[in-house]
C-alpha cells in the first residue's frame, strides 16, 4: 500500500521517535532518503498524512506522530543509499468483484484489467501487472486503451468518487485543464486528481476541502490516463 520510499520514511519517523521522543528534522529525512530536495520529503508525508499513516501536531515544530504502520512492517530504520525505484502495482484486500465465468449472449460489455489500488502515494506505473479482469458495459469505454483501478480514500468525494469504487480509465498521456487524470508525480507516486493548467505550473486539485491542492511544474508531472467511467458496489 505504500511506495519504497514512503515506508523507508514512515519507518524512519517511527525509529527515530522511538530514540529520542522526538521526529526528525526535514534535513535528516532528505538525508535518510537520500532525496535531492525537500520538496520531496513535503510530498511523501502529504502522501503519508492523506493515507492515515502519520499526523502533523500543531502549534509544535518538528511535530510528527506515528499513528499506524504498514502490515508486516519491520523496525528496521531506511538504509542510507540511494535505491532504484521498481513500480508496482499495490494489490488491495478487498474481495475483487465478480467476474462472470462466460460472456452472456446478449451482453455486449469489454472485459478490462484491474490494476490495483489508487490513492494518494500508489504507483501504478506497470500496467500490465493486472490484478484480475472485470466486465464493463461498452458504453463507458469506446475506443482506446482502458483499464480499472480502485480507489482508496476520500480526497475526491465530492466528485461523486467514494473509497472502494472502480474507476474506468482511458490511458493517455495528456489531458485538457479541468478532466480528472491519473497522475504520476516526479515519476515515483500516482493519484487520481482534477488536474488544472496554470501556465507553465500544473495544479492537482482533490474534491474534498480536507485536502490541499499540490502546485507542480509541467515536467514534474505525466498524465497516465483519464477518468471516463465509475462503477460501485453496494454491500
Amino acid at each position: 500500500m505504500l511506495t519504497t520510499k514512503q515506508r523507508e520514511l514512515l519507518m524512519f519517523i517511527h525509529e527515530r521517535i522511538k530514540e529520542t521522543g522526538v521526529s526528525p528534522s526535514f534535513d535528516e529525512m532528505k538525508e535518510a532518503l537520500d532525496l535531492a530536495s525537500k520538496s520531496g520529503i513535503h510530498r511523501l508525508i502529504t502522501a503519508l498524512e492523506e493515507r492515515g499513516f502519520i499526523r502533523r501536531l500543531a502549534h509544535r515544530a518538528r511535530a510528527l506522530e506515528v499513528i499506524k504502520l504498514p502490515d508486516q512492517a519491520t523496525t528496521a530504520a531506511p538504509p542510507r543509499g540511494r535505491q532504484a525505484f521498481v513500480p508496482q502495482v499495490v494489490e488491495g484486500t478487498r474481495p475483487a468483484a465478480p467476474v462472470p465465468a462466460s460472456k452472456p449472449a446478449n451482453d455486449e460489455g469489454r472485459e478490462l484489467p484491474l490494476l490495483g489500488k489508487i490513492a494518494a502515494g500508489v504507483p501504478i506505473e506497470a500496467l500490465g501487472a493486472e490484478r484480475d479482469r472485470i466486465r464493463v458495459p461498452e458504453i463507458f469505454v469506446g475506443s482506446g486503451e482502458h483499464y480499472l483501478l480502485e480507489i482508496e480514500g476520500d480526497s475526491m468525494i465530492n466528485a461523486g468518487i467514494l473509497d472502494g469504487d472502480y474507476v474506468i480509465i482511458k490511458k493517455s498521456d495528456s489531458a485538457q485543464s479541468g478532466e480528472i487524470v491519473v497522475a504520476l508525480v516526479d515519476g515515483d507516486t500516482a493519484t487520481l486528481k482534477r488536474l488544472r493548467k496554470k501556465g507553465a505550473s500544473i495544479a492537482l486539485e482533490a474534491a474534498n476541502p480536507a485536502y490541499k491542492t499540490r502546485i507542480y511544474n509541467a515536467d514534474e508531472v505525466a498524465v497516465q490516463g483519464k477518468l471516463v467511467g465509475l462503477m460501485r458496489r453496494y454491500h
